[in-house]
């Protein structure tokens, strides 16, 4: 796609995990054409430069469990400036439609008669290849499920408990708060030693993890300095980056 095709309208866009070269093409070409970009505190500020001079750049920020920019005031912006402006881009970390709240921002802006795009982001937990944690791996998971840590009531999702009764892997978003009561979960259904992995601010310089099990998150995260906003993956997949390290040894066979 050429820049003389870009659409006019919003652009629902992904900003991936954190290192600001994991963005599509399409996302690269369509930052180089914003006139306004509405960023989150999860996008790589670095995607910012990207822009052409006088791009205006409003931040919408939601703090982890602290300050944040109400959703309704960021529908409202949104709408607001694509009504004057041809091309503005809603950046968010992540996938915007993975726990990004994007298609409520989407159905909201289209209902008042404004034309979006999506363009999807690698998501965090993805980021787990990067500390050589494959999500599915033949004979070990077949599937993945992936929940949020926090409802909108702020209680635990009860999918949690049907996602430990199959072999999946499971990744849970915005679980930080919550690893006492996943930690209880897992070890109330005789899973307690199942390994799991968090990792903060994965695919960046900084990144964070550590491997335990799922019965010591909480004291795993405390030990290893780990905080919000990171991920959390449970299952045996955790337990295949001893493979990746075993043949860069050179201690697996071919």
């Amino acid at each position: 796609m050429g820049q003389d095709l870009i659409e006019n309208g919003v652009y629902i866009m992904g900003g991936g995990p954190g290192d600001p070269e994991l963005i599509t093409l399409k996302a690269l070409k369509v930052l180089k054409r914003a006139q306004v970009i509405l960023y989150d505190n999860l996008s790589n500020k670095d995607l910012l430069s990207l822009a052409p001079n006088g791009c205006e750049m409003i931040y919408v920020g939601k703090q982890p469990y602290g300050c944040c920019t109400p959703q309704e005031e960021i529908n409202q912006l949104i709408v607001e400036y694509a009504q004057v402006h041809q091309v503005v881009v809603r950046l968010k970390g992540g996938d915007p439609f993975i726990f990004g709240r994007g298609f409520e921002e989407m159905i909201y802006a289209e209902a008042r008669g404004i034309r979006c795009h999506y363009i999807p982001g690698i998501s965090s937990m993805q980021g787990a290849g990067f500390i050589d944690i494959p999500l599915t791996h033949r004979g070990i998971s077949e599937s993945v499920w992936i929940i949020t840590g926090t409802k909108k009531d702020g209680s635990l999702s009860n999918d949690l408990k049907c996602a430990i009764s199959s072999s999946a892997t499971v990744v849970i978003y915005m679980g930080m708060k919550k690893l006492s009561e996943i930690s209880r979960t897992y070890v109330e259904a005789g899973l307690g030693d199942i390994p799991a992995a968090i990792i903060q601010h994965a695919t960046l310089p900084h990144q964070k993890q550590v491997i335990c099990s799922a019965s010591n998150l909480e004291s795993a995260a405390s030990g290893a300095g780990l905080s919000y906003p990171a991920i959390i993956i449970v299952g045996k997949v955790v337990e295949a980056r001893s493979y990746a390290n075993l043949n860069r040894a050179g201690l697996l066979s071919a």
